[in-house]
Order: C-alpha cells, then sequence, then structure tokens
C-alpha cells in the first residue's frame, strides 16, 4: 500500500468493517501527518528531521509506556489499554491529537510498534535520498515506506502469520513500485527518480531523457522490464487475498487488481507515462470488481 498520498489505505472504504475504521483513520492521521512532515511545506531539512525526531520520542514513550522495547509486539493476552489510556500523554501537546488516539489504538489491538518505526525513517530518508542505485536498495526503501502499512492492517484483521506478512510485503511493495511508475514526470519534478540507477544505465537511459519526455525504444525496454516484475510481485502476494474473510479479502482483491489494472494500462500506453498517466475511471473498475469476485 502506498504510503504518498494514501491511494491504496482503506480509510473511507465501505467495505471495512465498522469496528475497524476507527483504528485504521488513527493509523493513517499518524503516517499522513509525518509524511506531510516530510514533504509538504517550506521548513528546511533540518527542520522535517527535527520534527520526526518527536515523533520518534512519542512512540518511543508509547513502548516504554506498554513496558516492551521498540522492536517488540505487545504480548498474546496483555492488558495494555487502561495504561495507554490513561498514562501516556505526548511530551509536546501539538501531537496530542495524533498520538493520544494512536496510543490507544496500539494498546486495545496489540500492534506492533516497529512498523510505525519503519515508516517514520523512510519518511526521513525520503528528506535527502533522491536516487536509488539498484533494485535492492529500493525495496529496501519500499520495506519501510510500503510494507508497514500492510503489516499493520494484518494485526487489524487478526492474521498475521509468517506466510500471511509474506504475502502482504509483496502486494504493498509492488502497489508501491506501481505508483513510482505511474508517477514517474510527477517525481521527476519533485526531483526524485525511483528507477534503479544501475537500469537505466544497463538500458542506456539517462535522466536527461527522463526531463525531455523520450520515448525511445530504450525506455520501453526498461519501464516494461519494471512493469513484469512489479506484476510478478503482486501475483505472489494474491494468495493472501483468498485468505481474508467477507468483505476485507475483497477488499484487498480490489486493491491488488487496482494495482495490476494500472500496469496494463502503462503497457497500453506503450510505457508513455509522461503524456498518459494512466488514471482508473469507471471501466476499469467494473473490469477490476468482476476480476475481483471471478479469481
Amino acid at each position: 500500500m502506498s504510503v504518498d498520498h494514501y491511494e491504496n489505505f482503506p480509510v473511507a472504504s465501505i467495505l471495512l468493517p465498522r469496528h475497524l475504521r476507527e483504528p485504521v483513520t488513527n493509523i493513517y492521521r499518524y503516517a499522513r501527518s509525518a509524511d506531510d512532515v516530510a514533504d509538504e511545506g517550506d521548513a528546511t531539512p533540518p527542520q522535517r528531521l527535527g520534527e520526526l525526531a518527536a515523533y520518534r520520542t512519542e512512540l518511543h514513550r508509547i513502548a516504554s509506556t506498554a513496558g516492551r522495547k521498540p522492536d517488540q509486539g505487545a504480548a498474546p493476552g496483555t492488558a495494555l489499554g487502561s495504561s495507554f489510556g490513561s498514562g501516556y500523554r505526548p511530551v509536546a501537546e501539538r501531537l496530542a491529537p495524533i498520538f493520544v488516539p494512536l496510543a490507544a489504538t496500539i494498546a486495545r489491538h496489540q500492534l506492533p510498534i516497529t512498523p510505525f518505526l519503519d515508516l517514520l525513517s523512510a519518511f526521513e530518508q525520503d528528506i535527502s535520498v533522491k536516487r536509488y542505485a539498484d533494485e535492492a536498495t529500493l525495496l529496501d526503501y519500499c520495506a519501510r515506506s510500503a510494507n508497514p502499512v500492510g503489516r499493520l492492517m494484518l494485526h487489524l484483521y487478526g492474521v498475521a502469520d509468517a506466510e500471511a506478512l509474506r504475502h502482504a510485503d509483496a502486494i504493498c511493495t509492488g502497489l508501491q513500485l506501481v505508483n513510482f511508475w505511474q508517477d514517474v514526470r510527477v517525481d521527476w519534478h519533485k526531483d526524485r527518480v525511483y528507477l534503479p540507477q544501475d537500469a537505466l544505465l544497463r538500458h542506456g537511459v539517462s535522466e536527461e531523457d527522463l526531463a525531455a519526455c523520450r520515448l525511445t525504444p530504450q525506455w520501453q525496454a526498461l519501464l516494461g522490464e519494471q512493469v513484469a516484475r512489479t506484476r510478478a510481485l503482486l501475483h505472489s502476494g494474491a494468495p493472501l487475498t483468498r485468505r481474508l474473510p467477507g468483505r476485507i479479502g475483497l477488499e484487498l482483491r480490489l486493491v491488488v487488481q487496482g494495482g495490476l489494472r494500472i500496469l496494463e494500462r502503462i503497457e497500453q500506453a506503450r510505457y508513455d507515462v509522461f503524456m498518459n498517466r494512466p488514471e482508473l475511471g469507471g471501466r476499469d473498475w467494473t473490469i477490476m470488481l468482476w476480476r475481483a469476485l471471478i479469481r
């Protein structure tokens, strides 16, 4: 699930069970606000990092209030709600609207702290890192910027075994990559290039080509390679969509089908994401729903 603007975060989805809407909203509020600290406004990099450091302080305080280390989830059966509900107060009161409800959600649903810290590290990285040397460094970023969202959702759903987490990671990384390939031009104007530098070199595509929006055979081969790898990731995680029950499973199948559909649209445009940024319309949603129901 993409962190950047949360196109795939099911905050307002009618398919999300009512009892999960509040905790999902609280997690979203935390992630959205921290992402905005990293990306929005005219603050300097040191100011942004300082604000995110305050977020980290609050996460560690939440963990210490629960009597556990930041890399530990709550032990099964541990009653933490009362300690969070009455004992936790943010050091910075301006952060109270974010962290008081988040602390209560973490306690009530026994969520691990690590995914929240991982998200924070990715937001900090956004401030200074604008290029990725190879696929490994890009996937490491996705593991912290996208995968934590899926992992937290699985904990809310009560399905967080090793296989489910592995499948969720594949889906979330795949969706993050879909957003990157969809937004090559948008990201370029933010001085960000998510295409691995070694892949650009291997295919003979320069950043000058990106700036000029050159739709060359080399570019088509490069993006075609990325699209194929991303599709394989989404398919590898797809078994999870059948493990989750009812509306939750349908929600996830629609999300996966949305990512796959955008990849199709990129191919149909002959990889011209410069002038033909793929967006999902009514016909796409009909196709996605049909595929989600039969696959």
